[in-house]
């Protein structure tokens, strides 16, 4: 008789850990399967999305990262089906867990909204050049909870949504012109006519500096040593940096070569004879 009982209690825990084994082997597989599934459907998402002209990659790329997180929350429905938790309590339950969560992350939930703001008012998308938070970079990707940033320096950013469209956002290259702005000093001795017109030719004659508006070379004050002279110009957002490098060699040629001084501190020593 015991050995009868042994034999079904043997039988009963076979069963059940076969059961156990291939229900969790389906769970694995429901994961792996929906997690490559998801990842294949966002990548389609966001491809169909971008054969629309109204649609940018920034948009894009936020909705077909919402399409993927709704697909794994099915999936991870699907998984605990396996183990035999039904529907109806679950969505109780995460209806009460996301609650408990919502008051708990209420900084993470805020990212959230704060990622929704951005790509729909669009104060900035990928590859421009912005000033949030207070960091300087190119925009390299923008997704439910953060802004992903290069500097000039190549180095990585990450900055909460929250804090982006909290602050202050300076877009440097969202308008197509932009001006660029130089003060050149002289000497007091110097023809201040004469250094305006080298100052104004050698800027005109940059064929990317743009005639309208106009050029500006003004006088903007008279320095202990120097005559400041402030020039300013529009041209292609673009051609920005590259302007204003280039310039300030430029007007230090023609400046050697039309015999017009850039002051600068000199230091006078007075020996006296032993």
């Amino acid at each position: 008789m015991e050995s009868i009982f042994n034999e079904e209690l043997i039988t009963q825990l076979v069963q059940t850990g076969t059961r156990g084994a291939v229900n969790v082997a389906l769970a694995l597989l429901i994961l792996i399967v929906g997690y490559l599934v998801a990842g294949l459907i966002k990548r389609n998402v966001k491809r169909l999305m971008l054969k629309s002209d109204r649609i940018d990659e920034t948009i894009a790329a936020f909705f077909s990262d919402l399409v993927r997180y709704g697909i794994l929350v099915i999936v991870f429905i699907a998984v605990l089906n396996r183990f035999g938790v039904e529907t109806t309590s679950l969505v109780a339950a995460i209806g009460a867990a996301a609650l408990a969560i919502g008051l708990a992350l209420q900084g993470t939930l805020s990212n959230v909204a704060a990622g929704v703001m951005i790509v729909f008012f669009r104060p900035y998308k990928f590859g421009d050049f912005v000033d949030i938070a207070g960091t300087s970079g190119t925009v390299k990707d923008i997704n439910l909870f953060t802004t992903e940033l290069a500097m000039v320096d190549g180095v990585k950013v990450i900055v909460p949504n929250a804090q982006s469209w909290g602050q202050v956002i300076m877009n440097y290259t969202a308008n197509p012109t932009r001006r660029i702005d130089w003060t050149f000093s002289i000497s007091y001795d110097d023809d201040i006519d004469k250094a305006i017109s080298v100052i104004r030719d050698v800027i005109t004659a940059d064929e990317r500096v743009h005639a309208d508006p106009e050029p500006v070379v003004v006088v903007v004050g008279h320095g202990a040593s120097s005559i400041d002279i402030s020039a300013r110009v529009w041209a292609a957002t673009a051609d920005h940096w590259v302007i204003k490098w280039e310039m300030w060699k430029q007007v230090k040629q023609a400046f050697d070569r039309n015999d017009i001084e850039i002051p600068y501190p000199h230091q006078v020593e007075i020996h006296k004879d032993a």
